[in-house]
């Protein structure tokens, strides 16, 4: 017999408060958001995975995480703030080296800009992925738009290209 390992995922049930509803129609407030606690999971489910390949399977199989309601409370977040940065760790302290680039530029350029932590929430990591299409964080969205990642996002600072792109989305 093979070594058996523990795979914790979320449950697929979610609570959506209605404070998400209210609070899209207030005016933005400064500070990082807090979409994991607008989402949040009821409870665990625990499986036991034998090998790596059936772990692979079964993370593959949570990638259609992107929910109608997910759906509607991403387009929420990223029209009501002109720049949203979904990333790992938060503006003031990331926990990625692609995110602390994305957050540097951003400050360099005095860009008021909302931050989730996506590793707060395997939904909403997973769902991201399919919002945007894009399989890599950060994800930065610009005027209800999804941008590009770090990458897309140097290049675009180098090229004057990001700057021209928020100064229009902060003049609308």
């Amino acid at each position: 017999m093979g070594s058996q390992s523990l795979l914790v995922l979320p449950a697929p049930t979610m609570m959506i408060p209605s404070k998400i509803a209210a609070s899209s129609l207030a005016p933005p407030r400064p500070g990082p958001l807090c979409f994991p606690r607008a989402l949040t999971i009821t409870d665990s489910v625990v499986f036991r995975v034998k090998s790596n390949s059936a772990r692979n399977k079964l993370a593959s199989s949570i990638r259609c995480a992107l929910t109608p309601a997910l759906k509607t409370t991403l387009d929420k977040v990223v029209t009501s703030h002109k720049v949203v940065l979904f990333m790992k760790g938060t503006k003031d302290f990331p926990q990625c080296g692609f995110s602390q680039t994305v957050v540097q530029i951003l400050k360099s350029l005095n860009v008021p800009f909302e931050s989730v932590n996506i590793l707060e929430n395997e939904l909403l990591r997973q769902g991201l992925k399919e919002y945007s299409s894009w399989p890599t964080f950060p994800q930065l969205y610009i005027d209800g738009e999804f941008f590009g990642g770090c990458d897309i996002t140097v290049e675009a600072y180098k090229s004057g290209e990001l700057q021209e792109q928020v100064e229009k989305a902060m003049c609308s």
